[in-house]
């Protein structure tokens, strides 16, 4: 008989990402994929992910992300998800950003499926993996900073293995979280609205899934 729950592996990093197997899971807080999903919300149909400014810059669409944490020079948008709230997002976006697209773009070639998650989308997450084996969930922040992706991942794997998540404790280390210190009330690039949105468990009923077409990596949404 199968198992009831798949075996999940948690990794880090671009080197994590890079050697991850089966079902993977890129895990973005702060602020990839809680910007991405808030993208989606705001009218974009498709995000390409890309792994460097350069490659952005190359393709067509309305361009999104950053390069330490700021906005970068010719593209549209920075990475802060608050920013797209009450905005209209053309259908076609290219996003790069220094951990969460690095990554998945490392993890294409190996993963059996792809899959990008923040708190805002983790129980539609989830429920896209049910019945999927194995999954290695990609904490992209880490080592270098990564509480809050950590704190997802913790999340996730409890509810892809039958345990009960700690919403509540995972939204505490988001806010204590390196990587949320560094907003700042009247910062064009990390406002702190930012942390605010990015802690709205399950505000978005749809998962993320990246898949390899045509030499490039896109993202949709998935109900």
């Amino acid at each position: 008989m199968p198992a009831a729950f798949p075996e999940v592996k948690i990794v880090e990093g671009l080197e994590g990402a890079a050697s991850a197997s089966g079902h993977v899971v890129i895990i973005d807080v702060l602020r990839a994929f809680t910007t991405a999903a808030y993208a989606f919300a705001a009218g974009a149909e498709t995000i390409e992910l890309v792994a460097t400014p350069e490659e952005a810059l190359a393709r067509p669409g309305w361009r999104m992300g950053e390069v330490g944490g700021r906005l970068i020079p010719g593209f549209d948008h920075n990475n802060s998800p608050s920013q797209l709230i009450g905005k209209r997002v053309p259908p076609r976006v290219v996003q790069r950003t220094g951990a969460g697209t690095r990554c998945a773009v490392a993890a294409a070639p190996r993963a059996e499926s792809l899959w990008l998650a923040s708190l805002v989308v983790v129980s539609a997450t989830a429920r896209a993996l049910k019945g999927l084996d194995p999954v290695t969930l990609v904490v992209s922040g880490a080592p270098d900073e990564g509480e809050e992706d950590c704190a997802c991942a913790a999340v996730l794997n409890s509810l892809l293995t039958g345990g009960t998540p700690d919403f509540e404790q995972a939204v505490r280390q988001v806010r204590a979280s390196r990587a949320a210190a560094k907003h700042s009330v009247g910062d064009p690039d990390r406002p702190i609205k930012d942390i605010e949105v990015a802690v709205e468990v399950d505000r978005f009923t749809f998962a993320i899934r990246a898949a390899s077409a045509s030499g490039s990596l896109v993202a949709r949404p998935v109900v």
